[in-house]
């Protein structure tokens, strides 16, 4: 893994390079303001297509794991173009023993059928005393045809998401909403794109949830920046508004 370097200022704009979605922005703001002071080693499942990877990277000693093929050489390339190569085409079970302070999965849990299982194999790549950071979509209620589009088993209700976690042998669990109020305002918008991009292949699961990182995907030169801006004022909204959103972000950490 590659030593720690902080930020670099000298990397081109990660705006362009890796744009990010408006909830993306949403998710980023909220995650950073939760990892503890103390991780150093941090490891991603299902990294997708690297925005999310190579803004981590900056800051921390950074390792993505991404199986599907096409979004891990997407994420390969613009890692390159960023001057730092830390993403491996494998799923996390092929990983050698290493373990991280952090494991991070970010709308990842809902594409599993088995959600438990997923948490204890995690479980099992982070050092004594390490953290879980994950986000998925919140409310069951909300369930929809674009759930199922995007290859989604479910949704979580935050005293679902922190009974499971608790069921996995995590303690120090916490559970917030984000997004509030984007999320509302773009929930119409968003199920009718997902159903536009992804409704042509209802009948493969495993390539729903591996287009799904994909879809309203920012492009164009300067789309990142754009959806930076916009998003401004909302990242600075949600903060007062733990308990309302359309997603979920969880903490919670293994008992030494």
């Amino acid at each position: 893994m590659p030593s720690g370097s902080g930020l670099r200022p000298t990397w081109p704009d990660l705006n362009v390079e890796a744009p990010m979605t408006l909830n993306g922005w949403m998710r980023y703001d909220t995650i950073t303001r939760m990892v503890p002071s103390d991780v150093r080693d941090v490891l991603e499942i299902g990294c997708g297509i690297g925005a999310f990877g190579v803004r981590l990277a900056e800051r921390y000693n950074y390792l993505g794991v991404e199986p599907d093929r096409g979004a891990y050489e997407l994420a390969a390339r613009r890692a390159a173009a960023l001057g730092r190569h830390e993403f491996r085409n494998i799923a996390v079970e092929e990983l050698a023993g290493e373990q991280f302070d952090l494991v991070c999965a970010f709308e990842v849990l809902e594409h599993m059928e088995d959600d438990a299982a997923a948490l204890t194999a995690w479980a099992a790549r982070l050092r004594p005393g390490g953290y879980l950071l994950l986000s998925v979509p919140a409310h069951q209620r909300l369930f929809s045809v674009g759930d199922e589009l995007m290859g989604h088993y479910r949704r979580y209700d935050p005293p679902v998401m922190a009974d499971l976690l608790t069921r996995c042998g995590f303690t120090d669990v916490s559970v917030r909403l984000y997004g509030f109020p984007l999320s509302y305002l773009l929930n119409g918008p968003r199920e009718y794109l997902r159903r536009r991009q992804l409704g042509g292949d209802r009948n493969s699961l495993a390539k729903r949830t591996a287009a799904s990182g994909k879809v309203l995907m920012p492009s164009g030169r300067y789309a990142g920046a754009m959806t930076q801006a916009v998003t401004a004022p909302f990242r600075v909204m949600q903060r007062g508004f733990p308990n309302l959103g359309t997603q979920l972000v969880a903490l919670a950490r293994l008992d030494s």
